[in-house]
C-alpha cells in the first residue's frame, strides 16, 4: 500500500553541496515524524520539498496518492493551498497586525465555503488560552502567545499535513507542551505532521524519529 506522504531522492544539492543521499521518507495520517539531525544536515530544506516549495535536485513527492513532485506550478500551488499547515520557529506573523488578521490573511486564497468563520477564529483561540484575543496587536503578545496564534492559522486551516520547522525552539517548557499537544490533536484527526527539531523531548512525542545525519554525505 502506498504511504500518504511518500518523499524519495537520489541527492540533493543546495549552495554548491550535497545535502543527502538516497534519502526516502514516509509518513501516514495519524502518525507525528521527527526529523533530527545536526546543523546542515537539510531539516529546514526537507520541509520546504516536502511542502513543495523547493523543488529537489531528484526524486519524486507524492501525497495522497497525488504526485506533488515532479508536477506544474499550479499543481503544487493549489497542493499548498489545499493540504499543508506551516509551523515556523520565526512564527511567520505581521506584528503591527491583529491576532486576528494574521489567521485570516494566509487564508484568503482558499475557496470561500472552506474559510474559516469568526467562531471558528474564536474556537481556536479559545482553545489555545487566547480567548478574546482577536483584535490584540501581534507585537504586544509574548513569544509563547504569538506561536500559538500562528498554531490557530494551522487549526482552521485543518490541513492534511502540518510541517513544523523547529516549533519550540524558542519556547518555554509549558509553551512547547501546548504547541506539541495540539500537533497531536490534529494528527489524532487524522491529519499527519512532520517535525523538525533538535529537542529529544519533541522527539519523544513523535511516533517516530528520522535522523537526516544518516543521509549526509560526507565532505
Amino acid at each position: 500500500m502506498t504511504p500518504y506522504l511518500h518523499f524519495a531522492s537520489e541527492y540533493m544539492e543546495l549552495g554548491g553541496r550535497t545535502l543527502w543521499s538516497s534519502l526516502e521518507i514516509s509518513a501516514e495520517p495519524g502518525e507525528m515524524v521527527a526529523l533530527m539531525g545536526p546543523s546542515g544536515s537539510g531539516k529546514t530544506t526537507l520541509l520546504n520539498c516536502l511542502g513543495a516549495l523547493t523543488r529537489p535536485s531528484t526524486g519524486s513527492l507524492t501525497v495522497g496518492g497525488v504526485g506533488v513532485h515532479p508536477a506544474s506550478s499550479a499543481v503544487r500551488r493549489k497542493f499548498r493551498r489545499d493540504h499543508v499547515g506551516y509551523l515556523f520557529q520565526n512564527f511567520a506573523l505581521v506584528e503591527s497586525e491583529s491576532v486576528e488578521k494574521n489567521i485570516v490573511a494566509p487564508l484568503r486564497i482558499m475557496p470561500r465555503k472552506r474559510r474559516p468563520s469568526a467562531s471558528d477564529i474564536s474556537q481556536a483561540l479559545s482553545s489555545l488560552g487566547l480567548v478574546g484575543r482577536e483584535k490584540d496587536k501581534v507585537c504586544g503578545l509574548s513569544g509563547g502567545e504569538q506561536q500559538r496564534v500562528a498554531l490557530a492559522a494551522v487549526l482552521v486551516k485543518k490541513p492534511s499535513l502540518i510541517l513544523a520547522d523547529e516549533p519550540t525552539g524558542s519556547l518555554d517548557d509549558a509553551n512547547a507542551r501546548v504547541i506539541i499537544e495540539s500537533v497531536r490533536r490534529l494528527t489524532d484527526q487524522g491529519a499527519c505532521a512532520v517535525i523538525a527539531t533538535h529537542d529529544h523531548d519533541v522527539a519523544r512525542s513523535c511516533d517516530r524519529v528520522v535522523n537526516l545525519q544518516k543521509f549526509t554525505v560526507s565532505a
